[in-house]
């Protein structure tokens, strides 16, 4: 089973002062140890670049371009990158539409729409609420992870 992670999660993977930066390597780990094929789209990517890179002051990590993109260097060899495609703004078009979509949530639409296209449907996120309005899409938590909700 595929599981797309979502930008917060890696944020707290490569982040070690960071909120949820146990939970996330907990999870992932064991994820990975229960043969789950993790994977990433370009927009977690993208999303990951404009927290990495933002000043400290403004929510962000405060890195230097160089360093953040080593860091996507590594992620890429470590996860699986599902491309983008056509039918991934197909599918952000249906669920803006359906769901009733408006401002940032259609960031979060896009990924669901991204999972729609490559037939992922589970997302390991610490934003539970922005994911569980679309249909289809199994929600998981780090920490729910941890504590034991492993996908079977």
């Amino acid at each position: 089973m595929r599981i797309l992670l979502d930008t917060n999660v890696l944020v707290g993977l490569v982040e070690p002062k960071h909120l949820f930066h146990q939970a996330a390597t907990e999870a992932v780990h064991l994820l990975g140890m229960r043969k789950q094929r993790l994977c990433i789209v370009p927009q977690v990517f993208c999303e990951y670049w404009v927290v990495s890179t933002r000043p400290t002051a403004q929510n962000g990590r405060g890195r230097k371009s160089d360093d953040v993109a080593i860091e996507i260097a590594f992620l890429e060899a470590h996860f699986e990158v599902l491309p983008d495609t056509a039918r991934i703004f197909d599918e952000w078009k249906r669920l803006v539409s359906t769901c009733q979509i408006s401002g940032k949530l259609a960031h979060d639409a896009r990924l669901a729409a991204a999972m729609i296209a490559h037939g992922v449907r589970h997302v390991l996120t610490s934003n539970d609420a922005d994911f569980r309005r679309f249909p289809n899409i199994t929600v998981l938590t780090p920490a729910a992870v941890v504590s034991g909700a492993l996908p079977s």
